[in-house]
């Protein structure tokens, strides 16, 4: 599975952005989807999660509420909407795929990861 992560920016405290991350080479909706993010000088940390068939999502607190992760089988594409965005939220963000939840949700021996989009939330 090839993924392509793209959407990222700059943006203002309290805005939005969406991110997309395209996948090729695999039956899509046989794969788990997640995002990661990484700041600078800091671990890499999960962001969300979803099921093959989009029904399960699963989030961390810091974004639950403000971000939404939803996918599109028939476009190949997970989506990740960003609202009430803040300047903690600043970090590189990477989408992954894997057949197993686990794996998504904790980003230990995932197959599958996509290049970073940088996503800016500064005044």
């Amino acid at each position: 599975v090839q993924l392509q992560a793209s959407g990222g920016g700059l943006v203002q405290p309290g805005g939005s952005l969406r991110l997309s991350c395209a996948a090729s080479g695999r039956t899509f909706s046989n794969y788990a989807m997640a995002w990661f993010r990484q700041a600078p000088g800091k671990e890499r940390e999960f962001v969300a999660a979803i099921t093959g068939g989009g029904g399960v999502t699963y989030y961390a607190d810091s974004v639950k509420g403000r971000f939404t992760i939803s996918r599109d089988n028939a476009k190949n594409t997970v989506y990740l909407q960003m609202n009430s965005l803040r300047p903690e939220d600043t970090a590189v963000y990477y989408c992954a795929a894997d057949s197993r939840w686990g794996a998504v949700v904790t980003g230990k021996k995932v197959l599958y990861w996509g290049q970073g989009t940088q996503v800016t939330v500064s005044s």
